[in-house]
């Protein structure tokens, strides 16, 4: 059986798809450096990205955006903030082209007052509260006048500043899109969406029923893939953030420690050691006190770091400050320091004038790093120490602006990946293994009948998945399974044809043997079926026996129609082809025919293991003389007691037997065929079946001209 693989329809789409990305890349970052240069009130970023998004879809267009404001953050460092807003355009672009009718002006104008009003809003209170928005409305002039005009309230100027300026801007990106869509030929647009399926490309329409079909699934594939996509990102969003406000802290205090170094280096080459001693004992008095004093607090200011600065003699039952930096105002010197519990264990390394690590304490509150530098006199021994305390103050609204910054600049990227993600996981298994698995389902629930087998096939070979990977090898698999599996049931329903064609080819022969051996039934096995074909498609037709009557009823009673008078063979040719009136005894032996026929019918039943068209064919071959007021023989049967088969047959018998020559009678014409078969409706035949024939006449003379030339 031959591989069904499928040459690729979408060769050259995520190509088509990149590259279509970077010339709206290009256009973006090129009108936004000029416009930066040139310094105008435009920004211009989003024509490429809103163009991409209406013309290549959504991950093209999320692409465009974010990458855009990345590129544009080399020029602009607060581009790097909005890349997030750019992808939200795009996001809502493609949701709007495919909600509304572009060719509406109305639509066009909303679409840009959304835009302007959304994007405006988000990036006049990002730029206000976290960039430099508030500085830029002071130095603004036209800020200024929108300022005066409304009351003096800068933020609400700025605002409407920055709504204007969006809505312009937001409108010149939209005509491009709006033209492209108008200009671009519908077969392109379609090629350049098929290039991002890979497999043919659903309507929305399929889509959604996709998605209805497969509801009822406990954990669907789709929603599973999402979370994790989702949960995924936001970790490493998480985790990136963490690591970057842990390196922001960790640089921070590293720069700082190092400004403190510095100053207290500057602030030992300052002060003479031989003069330490002085200090303590004299304070103020001493020559030269207050002069290292002031250059010491102008070392201090000049660091912008250092939060507090003093020199202190550590001895061993307290310390000794020898220099105030923190006020104007001087106090006694020295002064007395008392060690804390925490401070001892590092005690005896000042005592022994050693190099001491920095010290950290406080809280994220107020965090304090205290810098130790020896100061050493000329023989090498340590006079003092010089104390620097840095501090990063308020940490967590460091942190807070830290994060929120890394916050704006990840959710673009978070966007992007989250888009990339779900596009790739869609296409290449929510939709090609839903669209599967519902083929599938139909194949197994909607009947096995050889049209519907074949109408299965093609429907999953129109699916055309090239994932190129296993879930394209499974496509393949079930495309060659259910095509063998359909080409099985057609040769087992040819061989089945053959072999029903074999058996009916056999029931003829065989009840032409019978008839052979009467010398006037002239086509009788053909016309009673005919006419028995007639009355059970006619019941069928007016809804009677319901519950009895379907395809298989109509198929076995047909078929088996001419081994109805099987049990002929039994009768003796003198008996069966008297041309005069048959005697009582000859009469009983005639009727010996059914039930004769009735036992040849089961043999041939257990023979075969019970095939009920065979059933059928005895309870005709029984009771096709039985009456429907019971005073038929063999067994007097009566009403629908009387099998419904068998009934059938009573009315398509008696006809022809009126309508055929006999040796003892000649053939009756129609009309009294009909009255006679009129008269019989409810004494010896079903009323029904003598309903539907009556109702089918036409039927029943086109048989009649066909066997019965001469009538």
């Amino acid at each position: 059986m031959a591989d069904y693989r499928y040459p690729s329809s979408t060769k050259g789409g995520a190509q088509t798809r990149i590259l279509l990305s970077l010339i709206g890349i290009m256009i973006n970052v090129m009108l936004a450096f000029l416009m930066d240069k040139m310094g105008m009130p435009l920004f211009l970023d989003a024509i490429g990205t809103i163009a991409v998004a209406a013309v290549g879809g959504l991950f093209p267009g999320i692409l465009t955006a974010v990458m855009t404001n990345a590129i544009c953050g080399i020029f602009d460092q607060n581009a790097v903030y909005f890349g997030f807003l750019n992808a939200l355009i795009a996001i809502f672009t493609v949701w709007y082209i495919r909600k509304f009718s572009q060719k509406k002006i109305s639509s066009f104008i909303m679409y840009i007052l959304i835009v302007a009003f959304v994007s405006g809003s988000i990036s006049a209170v990002i730029n206000w509260n976290l960039l430099d928005g508030a500085q830029v409305a002071k130095n603004s002039e036209t800020t200024e006048l929108f300022a005066s005009i409304i009351g003096g309230n800068l933020f609400l100027a700025y605002y409407i500043y920055t709504l204007l300026r969006n809505i312009l801007d937001k409108g010149l990106s939209a005509a491009v899109a709006w033209l492209l869509l108008i200009l671009i030929p519908d077969n392109k647009l379609h090629r350049l969406e098929r290039g991002n399926w890979k497999q043919e490309p659903l309507s929305r329409d399929e889509i959604l029923k996709l998605k209805v079909w497969g509801k009822d699934t406990r954990h669907s594939m789709g929603r599973r893939t999402t979370a994790i996509v989702i949960s995924t990102s936001l970790i490493l969003i998480v985790v990136t953030g963490w690591i970057g406000f842990g390196l922001y802290f960790n640089n921070t205090k590293q720069e700082k420690t190092i400004d403190a170094l510095n100053a207290l280096r500057l602030s030992a080459d300052v002060i003479d050691p031989e003069k330490i001693n002085g200090f303590i004992a004299a304070g103020e008095d001493a020559e030269g006190y207050l002069e290292t004093q002031e250059l010491l607090r102008k070392i201090k200011r000049a660091s912008g770091s250092v939060e507090n600065m003093f020199f202190v003699k550590f001895e061993k039952n307290a310390g000794r400050r020898i220099f105030d930096l923190n006020s104007d105002k001087g106090e006694a010197i020295p002064v007395k320091i008392d060690y804390d519990e925490d401070f001892l264990e590092y005690l005896p390394q000042f005592l022994a004038g050693e190099n001491v690590q920095p010290l950290e304490h406080g809280s994220m509150r107020h965090w304090t790093r205290s810098i130790f530098y020896p100061i050493k006199d000329s023989g090498g021994r340590v006079v003092c120490y010089g104390v620097a305390d840095i501090s990063i103050t308020n940490m967590q609204g460091y942190m807070k602006s830290f994060m929120t910054k890394a916050f704006f600049i990840l959710l673009g990227f978070f966007i992007l990946v989250i888009a990339h993600n779900l596009w790739v996981t869609n296409v290449t298994m929510v939709y090609p293994i839903r669209s599967m698995a519902k083929c599938v389902n139909d194949f197994s629930n909607l009947g096995y009948g050889q049209e519907q087998l074949d109408k299965n096939v093609k429907s999953i070979r129109a699916l055309k998945i090239e994932t190129q990977d296993e879930v394209e090898e499974l496509y393949n698999s079930i495309c060659n399974m259910t095509l063998n599996l359909s080409e099985q049931m057609r040769d087992l329903r040819r061989l089945s044809d053959t072999t029903a064609k074999m058996q009916d080819g056999l029931i003829v022969t065989m009840a032409d043997m019978v008839e052979n051996r009467d010398s006037d039934t002239g086509a009788h096995i053909q016309k009673t079926a005919a006419y028995v074909k007639i009355i059970v498609e006619g019941l069928q037709k007016k809804g009677y026996y319901a519950e009895k009557i379907d395809a298989k009823f109509i198929s076995d009673v047909v078929r088996s129609a001419p081994l109805h008078d099987i049990g002929k063979i039994n009768i003796p040719d003198a008996v069966l082809n008297k041309p005069g009136k048959l005697t009582d005894e000859e009469f009983e032996i005639i009727k010996t025919h059914t039930t004769v026929g009735k036992k040849i019918m089961e043999d041939a039943i257990s023979t075969v293991m019970g095939e009920n068209y065979l059933k059928e064919a005895r309870n005709m071959a029984a009771y096709h003389h039985e009456r429907w007021d019971g005073k038929g023989y063999p067994d007097g049967l009566h009403g629908e007691i009387i099998p419904l088969s068998a009934r059938i047959m009573a009315v398509a018998d008696v006809f022809d037997a009126l309508t055929s020559p006999r040796v003892y009678k000649p053939a009756f014409p129609l009309d009294k065929a009909l009255d006679i078969i009129k008269e019989g409706k409810g004494t010896q035949f079903d009323p029904k079946c003598v309903e539907v024939f009556l109702d089918n006449i036409p039927e029943v003379k086109v048989v009649l001209k066909k066997y019965n030339r001469t009538m």
